[in-house]
């Protein structure tokens, strides 16, 4: 059965959107809400376009447009498929692992490194410690239906929470942070690009030279005080920060 039968699609002729556009946008919806999951086949084409109205090359269009962001592939034999959904993430302070899970993906963690190490000048400076002094160092890949996203790195103060490699396996390191007590107040984020280098590219399952996203992070706890420094990168196929502008009075 055509999964996009059960999906409310229509189109408003009235509207200066292209037709094209509006069932794209109705059909990514759909994908990265749940509706229609990895793995699943979309129907015919012709039927889509029958059942709204819409001209064969419009429906196609629709589908390419999909197809180009990474979300749908076409497969000889096999027809239209999902893929899977983009993470539009807010910007808010909330973890990956949260956000994957409230847009619908099935998030897991491969720990990488879990170790004590001295600070840099850098991580020191973030942290408001000592450079040379002991910090948490822990390295984490975050997957999401199985495929790679996300490289995490985040270095934390000494003795702020336990940070056994199951437990951060099995969830996010807010919710472990919250759990320990601790009250996220605020953050410092800077977000760039740059290519990926040959170990980031194994990784991430990209080529060397990929085009990553990249995200510097401090957080505050309410008193206050410095209890994480992260340094991200994530394919940007699969991941993107969402801004809400305002402009000031």
């Amino acid at each position: 059965m055509d999964p996009t039968v059960q999906l409310e699609l229509s189109v408003d002729r009235g509207s200066p959107v292209p037709l094209y556009f509006q069932l794209s946008q109705q059909l990514e919806s759909a994908i990265e809400h749940g509706a229609l999951t990895p793995g699943t086949l979309l129907g015919n084409e012709i039927e889509l376009a029958a059942r709204l109205g819409l001209s064969r090359p419009t429906v196609r269009q629709a589908i390419q447009s999909l197809v180009d962001k990474g979300l749908l592939v076409r497969r000889r034999g096999v027809g239209t498929q999902v893929v899977h959904s983009q993470v539009k993430r807010p910007l808010e302070l909330s973890s990956l692992y949260d956000d994957l899970e409230s847009a619908g993906q099935r998030p897991a963690t491969t720990v990488l490194v879990n170790t004590v190490v001295p600070a840099s000048a850098e991580v020191a400076a973030a942290l408001a410690v000592t450079e040379g002094s002991e910090v948490h160092r822990i390295e984490r890949l975050r997957l999401a239906h199985g495929e790679p996203m996300a490289h995490l790195c985040n270095y934390l103060p000494p003795n702020l929470l336990d940070l056994a490699t199951p437990q951060l396996e099995a969830t996010g390191l807010y919710r472990l942070m919250r759990a320990a007590g601790i009250t996220l107040h605020s953050a410092r984020q800077t977000i760039g690009a740059r290519a990926a280098t040959a170990a980031e590219a194994e990784r991430l399952g990209e080529q060397p030279g990929a085009p990553l996203l990249t995200m510097q992070r401090v957080t505050f706890d309410d008193t206050g005080r410095a209890v994480e420094f992260g340094t991200h990168t994530y394919r940007p196929d699969r991941y993107s920060f969402e801004f809400q502008l305002l402009v000031r009075s």
